[in-house]
């Protein structure tokens, strides 16, 4: 429940509450995420400001969170999704590769393709048309 919501308590007699289906993808890679929502959120922050400890702060990640997060991610592809370089003078910085846009931008379609899904499924959860309706025991 999100915070500073009040859970109110259903009356008896009501009608059933509207339900709305949700769903999570992640990618696994050998039984271990490889991708999940906030990798993908710390993905899109990294191409958005360059900065790994930048968008973590965005994020309100802690930078170590974000570290682990992106080292897990670029040792379960292939390849790496993100360069980093340590900071200094220069400065250090970090990039989504080739393969890091590309990963995000299909975990980011498949992720409305399944909101399109859940959305046309309806409410399952309803009694089909001329069913009688389940009456709960008291």
């Amino acid at each position: 429940m999100p915070r500073g919501s009040k859970k109110s308590k259903p009356r008896a007699n009501a009608p059933p509450s509207h339900r709305t289906l949700r769903g999570q993808i992640w990618v696994d890679c050998k039984g271990k995420a490889a991708l999940t929502e906030p990798g993908a959120d710390l993905l899109e922050q990294i191409d958005v400001c360059g900065s790994l400890s930048e968008a973590a702060r965005r994020l309100r990640f802690s930078y170590r969170r974000a570290w682990m997060l992106l080292d897990a991610m670029n040792h379960r592809w292939p390849q790496p999704l993100v360069h980093t370089a340590t900071g200094g003078h220069q400065g250090g910085g970090a990039k989504l590769t080739e393969l890091g846009r590309h990963v995000l931008s299909t975990y980011r379609d498949l992720q409305i393709q399944l909101e399109h899904l859940l959305d046309s499924a309806g409410d399952p959860f309803l009694p089909a048309p001329g069913a009688s309706p389940i009456r709960r025991s008291v």
